[in-house]
């Protein structure tokens, strides 16, 4: 028997959970369907540039897993846009993961999840936060919300 998978660390859930092809009606079209970890496994290595060991580290799985992650992500994306199929996200084993975060405004800093767009500093409401990540014992300043004007 097998042992149950690991739940997977996701920094946020998707905004966007459904793609389609433009002018294909939702009746005529197939869809694929990528789990809420294999999304975070392209958001950190493609889109946010990671090596695979640091974004393994990050979803607290082993570099083997990650890899067959993103390697069946990136198949199932390739597979909807080269064959015009939709990509519905939904479903996995994960579970968010807190994150350190600071203001840009007043400098106040708090744990939770967030949103890029929607989330706000709980002592002044500005949008100008930044995430602050830990490697080696060490923390640096990632990214962040929105510039407030």
């Amino acid at each position: 028997m097998a042992r149950p998978p690991k739940c997977r660390l996701v920094e946020r859930l998707p905004m966007v959970t459904y793609f389609k092809p433009q002018g294909i009606p939702m009746s005529q079209l197939s869809e694929v369907v990528l789990t809420v970890e294999e999304l975070e496994a392209v958001r950190l290595s493609d889109l946010e540039g990671l090596e695979q060991e640091f974004c393994a580290e990050k979803m607290a799985v082993s570099r083997p897993t990650f890899q067959r992650m993103i390697t069946g992500a990136r198949k199932k994306i390739s597979e909807a846009l080269i064959n015009g199929l939709a990509i519905r996200v939904e479903g996995g084993n994960f579970r968010l993961s807190l994150s350190s975060l600071e203001c840009g405004q007043c400098g106040h800093r708090w744990e939770g999840t967030f949103c890029r767009h929607h989330t706000k500093c709980p002592k002044c409401c500005s949008k100008n936060w930044r995430t602050l990540v830990r490697e080696s014992g060490k923390m640096h300043i990632g990214g962040g919300g929105e510039k407030d004007e």
